[in-house]
């Protein structure tokens, strides 16, 4: 017998803790929901080839966090300098 969850107003499901367990999941994990040939729907982990786009947009955000500096409206050389120091090429 399964466990009874209610739905939030805003679509949300809270994962039993068990559940999380079986599946060796932890917060901010990915899951993927999947229909079975019964028609039912699985809850499984994410593996590394479910998640091709979104680890590459998880890593454009890395980068664009990284390089926040850069959307200031500075001048490029500016910033180049302030990386470089006056040496515009450096050794």
């Amino acid at each position: 017998m399964g466990t009874l969850i209610r739905m939030s107003p805003e679509g949300q499901v809270t994962i039993p803790t068990d559940v999380r367990e079986a599946l060796g999941l932890r917060a901010g994990e990915p899951v993927v929901f999947e229909r079975n040939l019964a028609g039912e729907m699985v809850i499984r982990k994410a593996s590394d080839d479910d998640e091709p786009l979104a680890r590459r947009v998880a890593e454009m955000r890395e980068v664009s966090r990284r390089y926040a500096h850069l959307r200031d409206g500075r001048p490029t050389d500016e910033i180049m300098r302030d990386l470089r120091g006056d040496d515009p090429f450096p050794p």
